[in-house]
């Protein structure tokens, strides 16, 4: 678990952390003062026991808070809680540096070692090859040619490739074929003959004519349309001023209007801000660096005691305000019409020749129209006379009752040869024996090491 032995404050000053708990124990082990060494117990001392010590084969009952005593290779104190205290290690355990103040030692710690070399003479290799059933190489030789061995084989069957089928049909009547029924007594489903008969009464017939008679005329078949025309002497249309009343005005000048509040816009109240200094950030300084501004002490010492403050800070308003009123919407305004002053001018034309009337006349012959009586028939009646007859049928259709497939037998012979092996083929070759000797001479020179001596001491 870290621990911490020393505060450095922000004003730079550093302080070493007391234990006031442990210097009080380590007083009332010492009762205040140094601690005292009694001798060497030939009693046995155990850490968290009361056992009194022997001393010069003396027993002693009597043990003060920071009484040293040796037991063995054992230290042991005791602690007001009338216990003994074991100070660490057996001195046995301690090694030879133990009861020394310092040792030397010299060692080379880093260094090279030089590359070695080789160095050799050429010598000659010398192979030579020999025929051998055992040699250990077999360079060439030759794959013999399989054979293959079998017999003949033929396979024997019969089919009956063609032939002809005759089928034998026997025939069913029914009704398909319509015709009048032979029963008497059934009822007509259709009448298929007979005559019709038209009645016509008629009034007595007249030729319809039409042609001219005396009397008022009911229409005028055809005739003339005269048009007279009757003007004055065509003269130029001119446009031109005068005096008299103004009857247009071409130009003039418009008035400025007059622009005026007609109703008020809205308004509301609202708090006008007044400025304020407040904190807008916080910085903080390393300890013994130069202190931000507006700093807070948060912290104290006295009488070794370092105190820690907290921090808190108050509210209120940042800033303050003043009602003032202001526009929330725009206002309505209006204008006065426009005036226009302008100078009226009298237009008037000349005479311009058009024509007075037009007056169309037809001229034509009336007649009167009439028509002689149209003899045509009043009413038709018609009459249909025939026999009604029941109808039956017959029909016929084939059935296939058998069929008999007839044909001739063939014979089909394949022969072949399809069994057999195939020998295995076999390598020839002539082996060799490969052998050879060679001696290599020289010598590897011996590496050398380079290094720097340093001192390792101990205290």
């Amino acid at each position: 678990m870290p621990t911490i032995s020393k505060i450095t404050l922000p004003n730079g000053n550093t302080y070493e952390i007391k234990d006031a708990w442990a210097r009080e124990q380590i007083s009332a082990i010492t009762g205040g003062s140094a601690i005292v060494f009694k001798g060497v117990s030939s009693t046995a001392l155990t850490d968290g026991g009361n056992e009194n010590p022997t001393v010069n084969d003396a027993a002693v009952t009597t043990k003060t808070v920071g009484d040293l005593y040796f037991y063995g290779n054992e230290e042991f104190i005791y602690g007001d809680n009338e216990k003994w205290h074991s100070l660490g290690e057996p001195l046995s355990s301690l090694g030879a540096l133990a009861k020394k103040n310092s040792a030397t030692a010299s060692y080379q710690p880093a260094g090279t070692v030089s590359k070695p070399t080789f160095t050799g003479s050429s010598s000659t290799v010398t192979i030579t090859t020999a025929n051998n059933t055992n040699g250990n190489y077999q360079p060439a030789g030759t794959v013999s040619k399989p054979t293959f061995t079998g017999s003949s084989m033929t396979s024997t069957g019969s089919y009956t490739p063609s032939g002809s089928i005759s089928i034998n049909n026997s025939t069913a009547t029914g009704n398909v074929v319509i015709g009048p029924s032979s029963d008497t007594t059934a009822a007509a489903t259709y009448t298929p003959a007979g005559s019709v008969t038209v009645t016509t009464k008629t009034t007595a017939n007249k030729t319809a004519t039409v042609n001219t008679a005396s009397g008022t005329a009911t229409y005028t078949p055809a005739g003339s349309v005269t048009v007279t025309t009757s003007a004055t002497t065509n003269k130029t249309a001119t446009v031109s001023g005068t005096t008299g009343t103004a009857t247009y005005t071409p130009a003039g000048s418009v008035a400025a209007p007059t622009i005026s509040v007609k109703t008020a816009g809205a308004t509301a109240s609202i708090n006008n801000p007044t400025k304020a200094t407040v904190a807008k950030t916080v910085v903080a300084a390393a300890p013994g660096a130069a202190a931000p501004s507006n700093n807070i002490t948060y912290y104290s010492v006295a009488d070794e005691t370092l105190s820690f403050y907290q921090l808190g800070y108050t509210t209120g308003d940042s800033i303050t305000t003043s009602a003032v009123t202001v526009k929330t919407g725009d206002a309505a305004y209006e204008s006065s019409a426009p005036a226009f002053t302008g100078t009226g001018t009298r237009l008037v034309t000349g005479n311009i020749a058009v024509p007075n009337t037009y007056t169309a006349t037809f001229t034509g012959t009336g007649a009167r129209l009439v028509t002689g009586n149209i003899a045509v028939p009043d009413t038709y009646t018609a009459t249909f006379t025939g026999t009604g007859a029941a109808l039956e049928g017959e029909y016929s259709y084939s059935q296939a009752n058998s069929g008999t497939f007839s044909g001739t037998t063939a014979t089909i012979s394949v022969a072949g040869t399809t069994t057999g092996s195939v020998s295995q083929p076999t390598f020839t070759g002539t082996k060799v024996q490969i052998s050879g000797s060679t001696t290599a001479s020289g010598s590897v020179s011996q590496p050398t090491f380079t290094g720097t001596t340093a001192t390792i001491t101990v205290s």
